[in-house]
């Protein structure tokens, strides 16, 4: 059995009807939007935030459950895709999960509008049923994930970017919706503030780890979903390349910064780049940072007591670091 289907094991109920409800809360008057809507859900991912949401709720709870946490992982998948939607439009990218985007099938103004009305669907499915706790989780996070991509952008103009503001960045970018996740998993059934950080202290570590991850793949030769050095390419700093900078003489990081600056697109030059950070030791020190990460999300787990969610929590962590893709 695959990873993500043995996670999926004990909510396997709540992710079909999650599917319905999911379909529902999209539901407009508009034909074009109810087509693109229908297009949105068939082609849906691995869906691993509603995942979290109910696995976080039901360890949390002993297995108890709510319209509440329904709703709540609808509003994260709702506001998602419209950050995704409006990602495209920016990224101007004709493909999404091996998918056409929507603005490469309706063109960028009509994308705009789908990723407008999703927000606001998500928005209005919160505060219809009063839940202002879930709203401000997701909120928070919308507003750093924005804040973090502009970070981003204003570094990668300057290339002076430190390992903290590559952290922070991360933090922001990927590791606070999954954050988001599983604060609203506790908070959809009615946990303590305390425990509700907690959760989401939790989401955080593996965000971070899963992020991380995701920059080991750039110097991978494995056959992965993107092509070996795309980071390169689109002069992103990922903490292998901030460590090799760090780490290396003068001369060496002068070639380095010119050659991710002015050389990206030049294969040859990528290629050295990345038998370089490979030499410094980049790779050997971000996969341990990675580990940190992973045995952080996997301590707050050990103060809950086991079931099988609790057990799909701790495949999850494994397979987030584990994973060829």
């Amino acid at each position: 059995m695959k990873p993500i289907e043995q996670i999926k094991q004990p909510i396997l109920t709540e992710m079909e009807l999650f599917e319905s409800k999911f379909r529902e809360a999209m539901a407009t008057k508009v034909p074009l939007l109810n087509r693109i809507a229908h297009y949105i859900v068939r082609r849906k991912g691995k869906q691993m935030r509603p995942m979290f949401v109910f696995l976080i709720a039901k360890m949390v709870s002993n297995g108890k459950f709510n319209e509440r946490t329904y709703r709540g992982a609808s509003i994260i998948e709702l506001i998602h895709t419209a950050t995704l939607v409006h990602d495209d439009v920016v990224d101007d990218s004709n493909r999404r999960r091996g998918f056409f985007s929507i603005n490469a099938l309706w063109k960028n103004k009509i994308a705009v509008l789908v990723g407008d009305f999703l927000l606001s669907k998500g928005l209005l499915l919160s505060i219809d049923n009063d839940d202002f706790d879930i709203l401000k989780l997701i909120s928070v996070a919308v507003r750093e994930m924005s804040e973090g991509e502009l970070l981003q952008i204003e570094k990668a103009r300057k290339l002076d970017i430190t390992e903290e503001v590559y952290f922070e960045i991360i933090r922001q970018k990927t590791a606070t919706l999954i954050a988001a996740c599983c604060g609203i998993g506790a908070a959809s059934v009615g946990s303590p503030t305390e425990e509700v950080e907690n959760m989401r202290k939790f989401g955080e570590q593996i965000g971070i780890a899963f992020q991380i991850k995701d920059d080991l793949f750039d110097y991978t030769n494995d056959k992965i979903g993107k092509p070996t050095g795309i980071d390169i390419k689109e002069q992103k700093m990922t903490l292998p390349l901030i460590y090799a900078l760090n780490n290396c003489e003068p001369k060496e990081q002068k070639w380095l910064i010119n050659s991710v600056k002015n050389h990206n697109k030049n294969k040859k030059r990528v290629k050295e780049v990345i038998a370089f950070v490979k030499e410094k030791g980049g790779i050997e020190y971000t996969t341990s940072k990675m580990k940190e990460y992973q045995h952080n999300a996997l301590e707050i787990l050990n103060f809950y007591p086991d079931s099988p969610y609790k057990d799909s929590l701790i495949t999850m962590v494994n397979y987030v670091i584990e994973r060829k893709k």
